[in-house]
């Protein structure tokens, strides 16, 4: 290990150099004496702090400035000062007083106020002729200064002012500091400011090695560096040169290099394990038709989802279906008339939606390729017209996994589910039957948090129902499950509100980590 002379760098050399004769000081005083910047010497300090060579100490400054009213008291006069000068001049009624001309707005009733109840410097005398108004009477107290007029002169003189000075200060002159801060006579503002001590560490090394450092103004013969370039390796010149030492030991600062955000993350994993589970990915676009997004999955019109409240729907966009979909029409209304015993309305079915699900996509894909066996998943954004909550967002992410085939099982849906889950870390997982209008028979999948040390619902999932299928030509099974991401990352990240995902909090995404399969 060096020892401590040698392990100091330019920069702590010549502020130990300067503490040395001025013992204490501040950031700014030592930036004007080396002169070094002040980013160099705030981090110049912190090195010498964290070698007890220095002591830092934040105190607490307080700087009072004149307002707007306080600069025209100092000019003109506190108004309770000129309504005096008024009477004394004959101006001895409010109506003559308003009639003068030199107060702004209220000032006529705060002057009166403060001259009359407050610093007693007139007194309003009834008349004893009737209809005739009083008048006001100077006082023997009048040429009295008030203990706003003399702390507002004192606060001219004196505009900084120690935290110990305000504290220190008297009933009276306490109460005139409140009274000129009401009246927007003064604007106090408190800052911080570090002083720089040498410490006894620092001083017995300056004595006993006898620290010698000349600032950066002063010409030595001897030039030193800190960092080598390739020109100086490559042409020989670093072998004149004086190279200064480095403290490995020395603290470093914090570099939070970009990354993804902690949810995008998870999105790119679970990516992963489906495809890692023999998946293709298929998108689709955040605009459907409410024929793909409600009709095919037989929903009838009348229910309640698609309603204004629930749905976000794109009064903008004026369309009909594509001719490759109007195949599908004859047979998706035949089954909503047999089924839910109702007039089927094409119109209805025209109607541009936000997708409130990914479903339009994967039964769409599976409509137009009619595949007999087939893993498809899909993962986007899905919206929905609700009230934001700690557990329900109007945007959100959701996952869709597709299974299709002749001999494709529940129980085959169940196994798959097990699989993902354990491949995501989760491995308590059970299954509740449920209901949804597109699949028969239906589960909810349940997992146990750990954290919260009860059973959570996550995904639903089901077989599509043979309404579904049948008038899209799709003859083979289809298992499908899906969910909200946002409600695996809760509880992945420990979070109990789900808009904290989105809540661009920077001490929380710098410190999640990267998590990896």
């Amino acid at each position: 290990m060096q020892d401590n002379k040698s392990q100091l760098h330019p920069i702590e050399k010549s502020l130990l150099k300067t503490l040395a004769d001025n013992q204490s000081t501040t950031i700014e005083i030592l930036s004007e004496i080396t002169g070094l910047k002040i980013d160099q010497v705030r981090r110049g300090t912190e090195w010498l702090k964290y070698k007890g060579l220095v002591l830092i100490k934040d105190k607490s400054t307080v700087k009072i400035s004149l307002g707007k009213n306080g600069l025209d008291a100092i000019d003109n006069g506190f108004p309770e000062r000129r309504l005096v000068d008024l009477v004394k001049q004959g101006s001895d009624t409010m109506r003559k007083l308003a009639n003068a001309g030199v107060f702004r707005d209220d000032e006529l009733g705060v002057a009166f106020r403060n001259a009359v109840h407050v610093n007693k410097w007139l007194s309003q005398e009834p008349t004893s002729t009737i209809g005739e108004e009083a008048r006001l009477v100077v006082l023997p107290r009048a040429d009295e200064e008030s203990p706003e007029e003399t702390l507002l002169r004192k606060i001219q003189a004196t505009p900084i002012m120690s935290q110990n000075q305000l504290s220190n200060m008297g009933g009276s002159e306490s109460k005139a500091f409140e009274s000129l801060k009401k009246r927007h006579f003064v604007v106090e503002k408190k800052e911080k400011e570090s002083e720089i001590i040498l410490s006894d560490k620092g001083r017995q090394l300056i004595e006993n090695q006898q620290l010698s450092y000349k600032g950066p103004n002063v010409k030595t013969g001897e030039q030193s560096v800190n960092q080598l370039t390739s020109q100086l390796i490559t042409s020989g010149g670093w072998k004149n040169l004086k190279l200064s030492p480095l403290d490995v030991e020395a603290p470093a600062p914090t570099i939070h290099a970009g990354k993804k955000h902690p949810l995008q993350n998870l999105i790119d994993e679970i990516k992963e394990v489906f495809i890692g589970m023999g998946f293709l990915e298929i998108e689709g676009p955040f605009v459907q038709s409410s024929f793909w997004n409600f009709d095919v999955l037989f929903t009838p019109q009348d229910h309640p989802a698609r309603e204004m409240q629930d749905t976000f729907y794109v009064p903008q966009i004026k369309q009909t279906l594509p001719a490759d979909d109007q195949q599908y029409v004859e047979s998706v209304s035949r089954v909503h008339r047999n089924g839910w015993q109702y007039e089927w309305d094409l119109e209805e079915a025209n109607r541009p939606v936000l997708r409130t699900h990914t479903t339009p996509v994967t039964i769409k894909y599976l409509a137009e390729n009619k595949l007999q066996d087939a893993r498809v998943f899909t993962v986007g954004r899905v919206f929905r017209n609700e009230k934001t909550s700690y557990k329900h967002l109007v945007e959100f992410n959701q996952i869709e996994g597709i299974v299709t085939g002749n001999n494709v099982t529940l129980r085959d849906l169940m196994g798959l589910q097990t699989e993902f889950y354990s491949k995501l870390g989760i491995n308590k997982v059970k299954f509740w039957p449920t209901f949804f209008p597109y699949t028969e028979p239906s589960l909810q999948s349940m997992i146990y948090n750990e954290t919260l040390d009860k059973w959570v619902e996550l995904f639903g999932m089901g077989i599509f129902r043979p309404e579904v299928t049948e008038p899209l030509g799709i003859k083979d099974r289809v298992l499908a499950w899906g969910g909200g991401i946002e409600r695996i990352a809760m509880l992945r990240f420990g979070l109990n509100d789900v808009r904290d995902l989105y809540a661009n909090n920077l001490g929380w995404l710098r410190g999640v980590p990267r998590y990896q399969l």
